[in-house]
């Protein structure tokens, strides 16, 4: 929306990244806060259940997004500048870092709805 939305495709892409950045921390809280709950609930069951091991993935590839892939994401952008990283030497390995985030938000996403429909199947 916002680079459909937006003529300038560096704020576009400057929002978009702030909007991740709050939806990783927002992903953090829950996952932590979820992992906590079930050991409190559940005990030493909880590393039996599956709940437990799809939102411990889903944390650690929250983690590694924000934390690992997004700082790429962003030095790129960065060293492209004046310009846009599309317009830059750099728009391969952008392109790349990109696709592989898309990539771990996809499988987030399908964890995410794995998770809703194990939990809806009871």
């Amino acid at each position: 929306m916002l680079f459909y939305n937006l003529s300038d495709r560096m704020l576009a892409g400057m929002l978009a990244g702030k909007m991740f950045t709050g939806i990783a921390w927002i992903g953090i809280a829950c996952g932590i806060w979820l992992l906590l709950f079930r050991f409190v609930r559940f005990g030493a069951g909880t590393l039996k259940q599956a709940y437990f091991w799809i939102v411990l993935l889903m944390l650690l590839l929250t983690l590694a997004g924000h934390f690992g892939i997004q700082p790429i994401i962003a030095q790129l952008k960065e060293a492209a500048l004046p310009k846009d990283v599309m317009q830059s030497l750099f728009r391969d390995r952008f392109a790349t870092w990109h696709g592989i985030s898309s990539v771990v938000y996809l499988i987030q996403s399908l964890l995410g709805l794995a998770l809703v429909a194990k939990q809806h199947s009871r």
